[in-house]
Order: C-alpha cells, then structure tokens, then sequence
C-alpha cells in the first residue's frame, strides 16, 4: 500500500510539473509558429514578434523602430486611429505595440466567440498588413516625444541609463538611444521603409494560445502572415555588429543632484548563453534575491549606505548587460562602491555557500508556477522560445537545469563573464 501511495503521490508530482504542451510549424508564409491549446476561458492571445527593435535603427535616426511599432495601430488603408479604437471597444478586444533593444511586438487579446474572435482577427491583420503612418499622427508623437526626452535629460536615472548603456556598447546599435535630435529628423519614409525590411512573414514568430484547435491556430497564423511584407526590398540583413567589450573605466557625469545614481556592469550574457542557468542562479545570491542578497545585506544592512541596490542580467540576441545599480548620498559614493566592489571580488572568488546555494535555487524552482499561471504570461514564453530558438520543453527542462547548478558552475560561469577588467562604472551627480 504505501509502495503505491509513493507511486500516486510521485505520478501527480510529475503532472503538476508538466509545463505546457507547446506544438511549433511554419507557416506557408514562412512565419514560425508556436501554439498552446487552453480551453479552460474563452480567450484567445495572439502574439506576433519581428526582428525590428532599436538595434535595427538607422545609426542617425535612432526612434525609427519604436514609432514604427507604436504607429502600427494609428490607421490602415480603410480605418484611422480612432475608427480602429472604436472598433476594439466594440469587439472587447485589446490590441497593442511594443519593441526593445532586439524586437518589435503586436499583442491582441480578445474572446474566442466566433463573431468577437474574427471581427479581432481581421482588424489585426489590417493593422499588420496596411499600416498608413499617418503624417498627422507621426508628427504629434514625435512632438511628445521630443518633449519627453528633453524632460528625460534633466533626470539622473534617466542620464544614467542613456550614459551606461553608451558606455558599454561604444560604437554598438545596443549602446544607442533616442534623442530630440535623432527623433526631429524622423520622416514618414522612415517607417515605410522600416516596416516594409523588418515586418516580413518569414522572420516573423507567431505565439497563439487560447480556446482555438490547432487548424484553427494554422488558420489564424497564416491569416495574420500572408499579407505581410516579403522583406525582399531595400537593405533587409538583420544581423547586428559584434559586441567588443569596454575597457575598466569610471564616467562621472556633473548634476546637482543630493544622491549619486550609479551604475556598474558590462555586456555579459546572450539569451541562447549555455551559461545562462549558472548565471540566474548566482545571480540571485548576489544581488537579484532582494533582502536575502549578499550586496544587500553589506551595502544596505550593515553600512546603510543605499536604501537599495541590485544586480541583474538582461540577455538579449547578443550580449546583454549585467548591472549592479543603486542610489547614494554622493559624499558617500566612493565608500559604497568600495564595498560593491569587495562583494563582487569575493562572489567571483568563491562563489556562494552552500546554503545560498540551496536557498537560491528554492527560490527559483518554486517561483516557477507563479511564473506561467496565466495565459498571458504563457503567451510571453512563448514569444521567448520561438524568438530565441529556445527548447520546445523549455519549461519543462527549468527546475531541472536550476537544480543541477553546482558552485563551480556559478564561479566558473561568472568568472567567463563578468571580468572586473571590463566592467565600467557610471556616477552621475559625482564629487
């Protein structure tokens, strides 16, 4: 009897572990697609992904990509920006645009009932297919956001994260960002000629998960494809520049600020990193655990120099960057970094204890369900594994591949990419 409760309780285990069973085709467009079935509500999220995000940007008119995107939705050949916001209040639908550093990304959520779901569906592929980029409406945003970035360069967050990023990215798309001047010189034929390279069906990656079969999710997939561009005019490459890494430098930039905002990293890791697991689950130990994390405990807890500090990795296509940031009283910067640094020499050293081990891996493996306990933050890994050509069973491999993380894997993995002659430090509002 107990032999088969243990084999009951370990069956159910394994269920309750089970991630998503996720089915990949391509599409007669050439578009991947990647598709859950879920019937348990009566929606239906669609996300599509292009190779179009700011590391795309003309080297002159950096903002292309992002006003190309959030533009997508300002009128098609047949509807203007407010005729398709009425139209998505009618079917209950939501309908929006964002991109980052490596894509650009269209979400549609609506119901599945027949006359909702294709009345959203066909407004989608309007969208995605014949985009006007009114001028009107190019001109207002552009206004806005000139204006924002002007506020923006007043701000030492905002100088910060412009400044780092430059600092270690020099002469790379990633170390680019807006500005009044890049944005003012942005045309209409800008966002033609954007969207007709880099919105094309075959470097698309089409994520489908809701109360659809899997015909009807070829159907809705080619659907939103086929019309798209064929990416074959103009420059279409996609491939970014390689990252060389910064040489150890300290920028201080002047502000009259009371608290310095600093930040220190370098370009460490890409999303496809064989490292990867190594380097989350040391980082949590180090700086990404919040209260339990080592830079925590010696620069807020024992000195009180930070209200609070972090670390994080943010991978990306190519080598995304490792950042350890906080804020400080400036006349007490220097003594701050001295002891980021003396943590960060010792992590790199020694790596964690086994009982930060232990406790970082926990974390991670139990916070997984939370993770992936919602269509829309499924919808999200599956952009991720069809955008990064990640394992189908992705999360299924999760607490397994956390789990086998040893210390030497840590040490050796931070040791190959975080290396302090690298690493760049930004102070702004310095002494």
């Amino acid at each position: 009897m107990r032999v088969l409760f243990a084999l009951l309780i370990a069956t159910f285990a394994g269920l309750v572990q089970a991630g998503p069973q996720i089915q990949h085709w391509v599409a007669p467009s050439g578009a991947k697609v990647y598709f859950v079935e879920s019937r348990s509500l009566p929606i239906l999220d669609v996300q599509l992904d292009f190779v179009a995000g700011s590391g795309q940007d003309p080297a002159d008119k950096s903002g292309v990509a992002s006003f190309t995107a959030s533009l997508l939705e300002a009128g098609t050949d047949k509807m203007d920006e407010e005729q398709i916001s009425e139209r998505l209040v009618d079917l209950g639908a939501r309908l929006s645009t964002s991109s980052d550093h490596d894509k650009a990304s269209v979400n549609l959520r609506t119901l599945a009932s027949t006359e909702e779901k294709n009345g959203a569906l066909e407004l989608l592929r309007a969208v995605l297919s014949a985009p006007t980029f009114p001028d009107t409406v190019l001109a207002r945003e552009k206004t806005r956001t000139i204006e924002a970035l002007k506020d923006a360069e007043t701000r030492p967050g905002s100088i910060l994260s412009k400044q780092f990023a430059a600092a270690i990215y020099p002469g790379h798309p990633y170390g680019r960002t807006a500005t009044p001047e890049s944005v003012a010189q942005i045309t209409r034929d800008d966002l033609t000629a954007f969207y007709q390279a880099r919105y094309a069906a075959p470097r698309a990656v089409v994520s489908i998960i809701g109360d659809v079969s899997r015909a009807e999710a070829e159907e809705i997939a080619q659907q939103l494809t086929a019309a798209l561009p064929t990416g074959n005019t103009g420059n279409t490459g996609t491939e970014l520049p390689p990252i060389t890494l910064p040489q150890r430098n300290t920028l201080k930039v002047a502000h009259p600020a009371t608290q310095s905002h600093i930040a220190v990293g370098l370009p460490a890791m890409k999303r496809s990193e064989p490292d990867y697991f190594a380097l989350l689950v040391g980082n949590y130990t180090l700086g990404g655990g919040g209260f339990v994390s080592r830079l925590m405990k010696e620069v807020r807890e024992k000195r009180g120099f930070a209200y609070s500090i972090s670390s994080y990795f943010a991978p990306r296509v190519q080598a995304g960057p490792f950042e350890i940031s906080l804020q400080t009283k400036r006349e007490q910067a220097q003594e701050a970094l001295k002891v980021v640094e003396e943590v960060l020499n010792t992590f790199l050293t020694k790596g964690p204890t086994p009982q930060e081990l232990a406790a970082a891996k926990k974390n991670l493996i139990d916070g997984q369900a939370l993770r992936i306990d919602s269509n829309a933050k499924l919808l999200g890994y599956l952009s991720l594994i069809g955008f990064h050509g990640l394992p189908l069973d992705y999360l299924d491999q999760f607490p397994r591949k956390v789990e086998a993380i040893t210390k030497d894997d840590v040490k050796a993995a931070f040791q190959r990419h975080v290396k302090s002659e690298n690493l760049v430090t930004v102070i702004v509002a310095a002494d």
